[in-house]
């Protein structure tokens, strides 16, 4: 196209670089001129290498951006940022253009984006600055310490009884991406899971079953950043069966036979009031033929099992009743008593047996009760012979008490004063004999008053008593 002067034309297909020249002819000389184009292009791809899933903090990461396409070189830029932090600039080269930037991992990390951004920069040829980013990579950063978790757990456990296990582990970041698995042998156990600061805690109860018995080992496993730590612990699943205490009979009649036996488990060492069985396993036994003694007695099984060096006793008692009796004790009711008139006394008199006896005190003519064990008046008419009765189903024992009581101006004397009164008798018999006398006659204790002063004998009982 011609327009005054100027001709236009249509370039395609420009592929690279090029050098354009324009002549023209003018006055029969030929004028050159030329310009040069410059061919530019947008990166086609702009990509930031995978981040690892997880990230151990405190140490160095790499970061890698590539860049595909894009032109001209010479103002292609390939920038690396944390957010909207620069990390590196490096300008493209090769194909693909390669970037890398090296950051040190922290806590702060966490979360953060990483992003890589092509930069065309045409301002300096008129034109803007052209940008291409990468799609941005998320990081996650941990610490997961190099100690084993506290592991608190039992040396042993009965079958069919259950107990706390504890896990914790400290210094996690962050606590709260942290995994925790608690297990016994190959069953898993389903724990309750806390967090206090940086502190992970696992608590779960385990309930140990019988086909478990044996040597067992409990695992705590605490997972974070695609690492792990460990803690176990040896648990040994036992059986403790008994003991077993057995009487023949409970309530037995005084002279019975009872077989006593104590028995327990396998591996289980017995002892019956003291006695050890001949080994583990086997039973203790002892036979007892009841007496009054033995009511109410008590047996005493106990049972030993040793559990990894960890001596463990059950005990099991049986009490035995005797049925005996009514029985009264002559030394705790005497059975002659001397009191006086209107002055107050207690009739100490006990009775024992099984079932327990009723016991009362009546007058042989009048069938009065007189109390026991309580302070009482004595009068006249308590004077004569009581029985004493124990009374329970098994029957009566009965035990006779006289009981004398001393009316005003009567003299009770004591068998120490007869004592004395026999010696005063002897004394003046032999001053009778051997002429020292100052009086004759005889003289003899009045057994029905026992009061003094003595009276003579009469010539007649003097005779009776020479006879005698």
């Amino acid at each position: 196209m011609l327009d005054q002067g100027w001709a236009a034309f249509r370039l395609s297909n420009v592929t690279g670089d090029s050098k354009i020249i324009c002549s023209a002819f003018c006055n029969g000389s030929q004028m050159t001129s030329s310009s040069n184009i410059t061919v530019y292009r947008f990166p086609e791809l702009v990509e930031l290498d995978l981040l690892p899933r997880w990230q151990p903090v405190g140490e160095n990461l790499t970061l890698q951006c590539h860049v595909w396409g894009g032109a001209p070189r010479a103002q292609l830029t390939l920038v690396l940022l944390r957010g909207e932090e620069e990390l590196s600039r490096q300008p493209a080269v090769g194909e693909p253009a390669e970037g890398t930037a090296t950051v040190l991992a922290g806590r702060g990390d966490y979360g953060a984006k990483f992003t890589c951004r092509a930069e065309l920069d045409l301002r300096p040829r008129g034109l803007g600055l052209f940008q291409n980013t990468s799609a941005p990579r998320q990081l996650r950063t941990f610490v997961l310490p190099m100690a084993a978790p506290r592991l608190v757990a039992p040396l042993s456990l009965e079958v069919g009884t259950s107990w706390p296990v504890d896990c914790t582990l400290d210094g996690l970041f962050p606590v709260s991406e942290a995994q925790v698995q608690l297990a016994l042998g190959d069953q898993m156990l389903n724990p309750a899971v806390s967090i206090h600061g940086d502190t992970l805690r696992a608590t779960a109860t385990v309930i140990a079953r019988a086909d478990q018995e044996g040597a067992q080992e409990i695992v705590c496993n605490v997972t974070l950043g695609g690492e792990s730590r460990e803690a176990r612990a040896n648990l040994t699943v036992f059986t403790f069966l008994g003991p077993i205490l057995n009487l023949s009979e409970t309530n037995v009649t005084e002279g019975s036979k009872v077989n006593v036996s104590c028995t327990a488990g396998p591996r289980v060492q017995v002892m019956l009031d003291g006695d050890l069985a001949r080994a583990p396993g086997e039973p203790a036994q002892l036979q007892v033929t009841a007496t009054e003694g033995d009511d109410g007695r008590y047996f005493f099984c106990n049972a030993i099992l040793e559990v990894d060096g960890e001596i463990l006793h059950r005990n099991v008692t049986a009490q035995l009743r005797v049925l005996y009796g009514p029985k009264i004790d002559p030394a705790k009711c005497p059975q002659r008593l001397a009191w006086k008139d209107r002055t107050s006394h207690i009739l100490q008199c006990e009775a024992r047996g099984n079932p327990v006896p009723q016991l009362q005190c009546l007058h042989e003519g009048s069938r009065r009760e007189v109390p026991i064990g309580t302070p009482f008046l004595v009068k006249l008419h308590h004077n004569g012979t009581y029985h004493c009765q124990a009374v329970s189903p098994r029957g009566t024992y009965t035990l006779l008490v006289v009981m004398h009581v001393q009316g005003a101006g009567e003299h009770i004397f004591t068998p120490r004063v007869l004592v004395i009164l026999g010696v005063v008798t002897a004394i003046v018999a032999l001053m009778c004999i051997f002429g020292k006398q100052t009086r004759s006659g005889f003289y003899h204790v009045n057994q029905q008053d026992t009061s003094l002063p003595l009276r003579p004998v009469q010539p007649k009982e003097a005779v009776e008593l020479e006879q005698s």
